[in-house]
């Protein structure tokens, strides 16, 4: 079984590029979703707790089965840790055998990211020059990162209560080439924006957004709203968007749908890869992605890393530990402790 860490996983990335590897995530994202009915989906198995929610996200296909343990903890950062934190574990279906564990930390927030772009490609306006990112924690520089590799970004505005956080995000993207605008409200970030990405990390029921700051046709990506009782946009908002999710028996018990009956859903991400549906129509509608993160981007990402630590060039990057008993015989398994 191949083992990949946080420092094998820095140097893939360098190898690779950061931006062929963005741009490798997005395709292979868009790929799977285009076969979506190839894969077994639940939604994800979650314990909660007052102080976060640790989970289980599984998706399977009939060659590999993927599942990441991964949590959210809000607070964490107040002790100088990580809100989310994950690891991932990639099997061959024929013999239930593992093939890679790997760190899904950087994993998590580049395939969030891919998401975010894929999505953004369907129903965002080709011509988005003005982003904005409302919240500035771990997630927000690789939105920011993937979704000017798919649109035409010149301006990015940002707002974060935090103020350190904010000075990380600009000290972050400060040699990006773009017009970065640090602002003292939400309101501000989103006037005039033709994209609004919230990534907020409040575990709670928030109403982020006045209908009336926005623009025609602009996008909102929402993805801050991951667990129940925590979203970001309210009623007003969702009843005027179009309003796509990746999974809805997922997004009914997170994100944005737990304000909204399913009938207020235009479809499902796959129905606009596989076009079943159409994306965006006209320059003035708003549309809404309302994105809580699902268990097939870890299948896409941890079978690109597989493929990629399988080549010649990467395969030194990678540990391989016997995770699996090596038999000569395989029904003694009590031999290993007799001698």
């Amino acid at each position: 079984m191949k083992i990949l860490t946080v420092d094998g996983l820095q140097q893939l990335i360098s190898r690779v590029g950061i931006d062929a590897f963005f741009d490798l995530t997005r395709d292979r994202l868009e790929q799977d979703f285009g076969r979506w009915h190839h894969f077994q989906k639940s939604p994800r198995h979650a314990v909660h707790y007052p102080y976060g929610v640790i989970e289980l996200m599984p998706c399977a296909d009939d060659e590999f089965y993927a599942f990441k343990y991964v949590n959210g903890h809000p607070y964490n950062t107040q002790q100088g840790r990580l809100c989310v934190i994950g690891l991932g574990l990639l099997a061959d279906a024929k013999s239930g055998y593992p093939l890679l564990f790997s760190e899904m930390t950087l994993l998590t927030a580049i395939r969030t990211a891919a998401v975010a772009a894929l999505g953004a490609k369907y129903l965002a306006r080709a011509d988005c020059q003005h982003l904005a990112v409302i919240g500035n924690g771990a997630q927000s520089e690789f939105q920011v990162t993937m979704l000017r590799r798919q649109l035409p970004l010149t301006t990015v505005s940002f707002f974060d209560p935090d103020g350190r956080a904010m000075e990380k995000f600009a000290n972050n993207l400060g040699s990006a080439d773009l017009s970065l605008k640090a602002c003292d409200s939400i309101q501000d970030a989103v006037s005039g924006a033709d994209l609004i990405v919230t990534a907020t990390a409040a575990k709670q029921a928030n109403d982020l957004i006045e209908p009336k700051w926005l623009a025609p046709g602009v996008h909102i990506h929402a993805m801050g709203g991951d667990c129940p009782g925590k979203t970001e946009l309210g009623q007003r908002l969702l009843g005027q968007s179009k309003i796509v999710v990746e999974y809805l028996p997922q997004s009914l018990l997170e994100g944005e749908m737990q304000n909204m009956a399913p009938d207020n859903l235009y479809g499902e991400l796959w129905q606009l890869v596989d076009g079943s549906l159409p994306g965006r129509e006209n320059d003035t509608e708003i549309t809404l992605f309302d994105s809580v993160g699902f268990a097939l981007e870890d299948y896409s990402i941890l079978r690109l890393v597989l493929e990629l630590l399988e080549s010649v060039d990467y395969g030194d990057l990678c540990l391989t530990q016997p995770m699996v008993p090596p038999l000569a015989d395989p029904k003694n398994l009590y031999g290993l402790l007799s001698g």
